[in-house]
């Protein structure tokens, strides 16, 4: 089994950058899924949603690095 991480995935519609940290399967050095895990689209709406590939970048962010979901790679027929 690969690798689990944590990385950060935006949310939307908050009216400032806010980061969810969100638990993803790592795929390759850059690449990610993000697993199935408690998500109400009622509540928050994420960038990137359970079931969905992403790339990611480290970033720092208030002192220490993190990894931060960039764009989707593609999303899973499960997903």
């Amino acid at each position: 089994m690969s690798k689990r991480d944590t990385i950060y995935v935006a949310l939307l519609d908050e009216g400032i950058d806010v980061w969810r940290p969100v638990e993803a399967q790592r795929l390759s050095p850059d690449t990610y899924l993000i697993v199935d895990q408690d998500y109400d689209p009622g509540i928050e709406a994420w960038e990137f949603e359970p079931g969905t590939v992403v790339r990611c970048r480290k970033e720092n962010r208030d002192g220490r690095e993190i990894l931060v979901a960039t764009q989707a790679a593609r999303r899973t027929a499960a997903g």
